[in-house]
């Protein structure tokens, strides 16, 4: 095992966007020893990565794969996936969960919810603006906005938000491992239970949401609690996220935060461009059914495949200077969401909500820059999902 490198988490200093220096210098399919010292592969590279996630051969069985990342030393075999997760499920059953929710996500359907987001995402400028600088640009506006839409998708009262953003703000803050796991875990369930009452009162009473509308399928009221808790998770924290990290990344580029604002309409090119430059979910698992030739190389049955979506988004043969932004460029190839069945479902509620609330911002606050310098900037660093804790910006 020691001559195959480890999974490198940390970022180059001063490039907080940038991969790991180290991944650079990967070819397109290694090796890659993982924190329970199974022998499995990294992909790097855009082509390989778009190759493995659609093949079949390879599963996102939760209890077939190898964790790349040192925190999983030591903890065994991850459970598999309970009824109505179906992140962590292969075709057939995944195929049965998808096939209910994909009708909830089209891009009609999330189309019809922009004029919503619009006045979500106004009323949190205003309140910025009412309450005046300095702000802290995270709880200020890149999560309440995301936590609202999904609030309304699920379909959670109105009066009942204050529960529900407070424990998944836990939840998000605790994720960088600074020592609110607790904290995180007791906020978890009882965001679980407040799901589970909610599914009772729309079985009972259903409303015009996602959660009403699959009350009406054969999904148990263990599945139907389970999807909107993964949701929840999926959907929250990542556009949070981009949105904080989105807007960081403008004012590191003051020539595109300028262009963004002159030319709103390059909304759609914009927020491709910031999901591929940021990748804030820096790579995703899957683990071979059986013997798999990928690139003229043997992939063994059980053998866990790393695929470094952050690397692939930055690969020069497709994204010319990648290490640049340019909001003019054509990313809509890139692989933030992932690719093939099991692509981000919720992908283009979220480009709504980024489409919307990032030129937004930079619309009304054209002099909006950082409070603090760059480099002091509090990360929310951990090797699964990219963030910052604050980001205070004044105008």
């Amino acid at each position: 095992m020691t001559e195959n490198p480890t999974l490198p988490v940390d970022r180059p200093a001063g490039c907080p966007f940038d991969p790991p220096a180290e991944l650079r210098e990967r070819p397109g399919l290694s090796r890659l020893a993982y924190a329970d010292r199974h022998a499995g592969w990294l992909v790097t590279t855009r082509d390989l990565a778009r190759t493995v996630l659609a093949d079949p051969r390879f599963s996102i069985r939760y209890e077939l794969l190898h964790v790349p990342v040192p925190a999983a030393a030591g903890v065994g075999p991850l459970p598999p996936a309970e009824p109505g997760d179906f992140t962590g499920m292969d075709a057939p059953r995944h195929t049965r969960y998808r096939r209910l929710l994909v009708g909830e996500f089209t891009v009609r359907r999330m189309r019809q919810l922009t004029e919503r987001v619009e006045q979500i995402t106004q009323a949190q400028l205003d309140e910025m603006q009412r309450i005046g600088p300095p702000a802290d640009l995270v709880s200020s506006f890149a999560f309440p906005v995301p936590t609202q839409m999904i609030c309304e998708l699920l379909g959670v009262p109105y009066e009942e938000r204050e529960l529900f953003q407070r424990n998944a703000s836990l939840i998000a803050g605790s994720s960088g491992g600074d020592g609110n796991a607790a904290a995180a875990a007791a906020a978890f369930g009882e965001l679980q239970s407040y799901m589970s009452e909610l599914v009772t009162r729309k079985r009972a009473h259903p409303t015009d949401d996602l959660l009403s509308g699959l009350t009406g399928s054969d999904l148990t009221h263990e599945e139907l609690t389970t999807i909107g808790s993964v949701l929840l998770a999926a959907g929250l924290e990542t556009t949070a996220s981009m949105i904080a990290l989105g807007t960081w990344a403008l004012l590191q580029h003051p020539d595109q935060f300028a262009a963004l604002r002159a030319d709103p309409a390059q909304a759609d090119t914009a927020i491709e461009e910031l999901l591929r430059y940021l990748s804030i979910v820096p790579f995703t698992l899957r683990a071979a059914l059986e013997d798999v030739e990928i690139d003229g190389t043997l992939i063994g049955k059980g053998d866990t495949v790393t695929i470094a979506l952050q690397q692939a988004n930055r690969d020069a043969r497709y994204y010319p200077d990648p290490d640049t932004v340019d909001i003019g460029r054509d990313a809509a190839t890139q692989v933030a969401f992932g690719h093939g069945i099991h692509q981000c479902i919720g992908q283009q509620l979220a480009r709504v909500e980024l489409r919307v609330a990032v030129p937004a911002l930079v619309k009304r606050f054209p002099n909006l820059h950082l409070a603090i310098p760059s480099d002091e900037v509090p990360l929310r660093g951990n090797a699964t999902t990219s963030g910052v804790h604050q980001l205070p910006v004044t105008w």
